[in-house]
């Protein structure tokens, strides 16, 4: 076992035995990944924030139950994108996205250039939540289809089948044909 792993297994110990010093190290390397993945999910950083935050407490609680060390930035970032799926789902809100026109944009630049960008946000908006979720996972978090696979709880195959489908789907909603 190399010392990084090491330091990574003894670090996760100490924080699963209660040591909040160990535990702020874990909050520190993991909270922004986290924070993204449930911003994709959201679409709402407020909310992503809160789901974040909900997820902490139950990996304090849980942190005992992970077997293997290594698996931590996946497991982490997995509590916290089930948070925002339950966030989301009881709030049933639609959320609305701002882009700012004049100040953001290039002195001289097309407004319209970020009506793709409109786009895109609008289409993940349409999308459920668990499949925001599987597409944050994988291109936001970078779980490849092994952990995608766990993260689900379906296989990996089924899992690129899920992907693969979304993918099209939102293709087909961005074209211009």
């Amino acid at each position: 076992m190399g010392q990084m792993e090491e330091n990574l297994a003894g670090t996760v110990a100490l924080a699963a035995a209660g040591d909040e010093a160990a535990f702020a190290r874990i909050i520190q390397a993991h909270h922004d990944d986290m924070t993204r993945v449930c911003f994709v999910i959201c679409g709402d950083l407020d909310v992503a924030d809160e789901a974040v935050q909900a997820a902490w407490p139950i990996i304090w609680r849980k942190l005992g139950s992970l077997r293997d060390p290594d698996r931590l930035r996946p497991w982490l970032v997995s509590v916290a994108a089930n948070e925002a799926r339950q966030l989301i789902r009881r709030r049933r809100r639609r959320t609305v996205v701002e882009l700012a026109v004049g100040t953001a944009a290039t002195p001289g630049g097309d407004p319209a250039g970020h009506v793709g960008d409109l786009d895109l946000v609008n289409a993940l908006a349409r999308l459920d939540p668990d499949d925001r979720a599987l597409l944050a996972l994988r291109y936001v978090a970078g779980f490849d289809s092994t952990e995608l696979a766990r993260a689900t709880g379906r296989s990996p195959s089924g899992t690129r089948a899920r992907l693969a489908r979304l993918l099209d789907r939102l293709r087909t909603e961005l074209s211009d044909g």
